[in-house]
């Protein structure tokens, strides 16, 4: 498990942003297809999707290039233009993607490598956020709790899941044939109107994000945030280990790490009936806090 404590101050009398994290891969594997960024006080957690065993993607690099690929575009984007939205920094980075794959990939593939963005950028007086598809942030602002969060793809597949779960658990060969009649409808549902949206080969994509603005001073402001790939976020979402508040008092209590060590051990202890496709799932976590900001009268007002 790979893990960081940075500080970060921005330009300016803006409070103080902490940032610590986490990311590990599924237990037994080397390679992970989630990746944890921070370029000063842009920091960002990318989640590749996996592509399942024996299907095609017209493409010759995987998820973990496509995330490693994206973080880079997306924090050139931010030097170029730290000015700029999220969503058109982030368009720019698929893009400037696009064009690093070369001409060995067709990108307009159904199952081109793609991934989810989860984005916050500390701006002095506020904090601005961008979510596309299932890695969600959670916020600490005012005294409430709240999440942020893209649920397109769950209501594009929730009627998929509900057919796969009506197959006995002992017939495999039809549990595996539903399951590949699934993915390809993923595919064919991702990045479209009534579908769901995640960064691959489309900018346009980035257009369909859930953005928003949180303020750093008042009685509105931000004082901690946590950033989650799904395989982190499932100690809500699948396990029901914590709440959203719980999950935010466990990262701040007791680090990043503690939270994927609480996944890991539900995973190993979830009855086989209940696994989903997959039996774990690399798992990201960052954590943002920050301190109080000068008020109106300090600043001389």
């Amino acid at each position: 498990m790979s893990s960081a404590v940075e500080p970060v101050r921005a330009v300016g009398r803006a409070p103080l942003m902490r940032v610590r994290s986490a990311s590990a891969p599924i237990p037994g594997r080397d390679a992970n297809e989630d990746l944890v960024f921070r370029f000063g006080p842009l920091v960002g957690v990318l989640d590749g999707a996996t592509v399942p065993e024996g299907f095609d993607t017209g493409c010759v690099h995987g998820p973990e290039w496509y995330v490693r690929h994206l973080a880079a575009r997306l924090v050139l984007a931010e030097a170029v233009r730290p000015a700029a939205t999220l969503m058109s920094n982030l368009a720019a980075a698929i893009l400037a993607v696009r064009a690093d794959h070369g001409g060995e990939c067709d990108l307009d593939h159904p199952g081109t490598p793609s991934s989810t963005v989860c984005l916050l950028r500390e701006g002095g007086d506020q904090v601005d956020y961008l979510v596309l598809c299932d890695s969600p942030l959670v916020l600490d602002a005012g005294g409430r709790v709240t999440v942020v969060s893209d649920d397109r793809l769950d209501a594009a597949m929730a009627d998929l899941r509900r057919t796969l779960a009506t197959v006995p658990a002992g017939d495999a060969e039809d549990r595996l044939t539903r399951f590949r009649q699934a993915v390809g409808v993923q595919r064919e549902r991702m990045n479209r109107t009534h579908g769901y949206w995640v960064a691959a080969a489309d900018p346009d994509a980035a257009y369909h994000a859930v953005t928003g603005t949180v303020p750093l001073r008042g009685p509105g402001a931000l004082r901690r945030a946590v950033l989650l790939s799904d395989g982190a976020s499932s100690a809500v979402e699948q396990f029901g280990l914590v709440d959203w508040a719980g999950l935010l008092d466990v990262v701040t209590a007791e680090g990043p790490g503690a939270l994927i060590d609480r996944v890991r051990a539900a995973e190993r202890d979830l009855p086989e009936r209940l696994r989903r496709h997959k039996r774990a799932d690399d798992a990201s976590v960052v954590l943002c806090e920050f301190d109080p900001g000068d008020s109106p009268a300090d600043d001389g007002a």
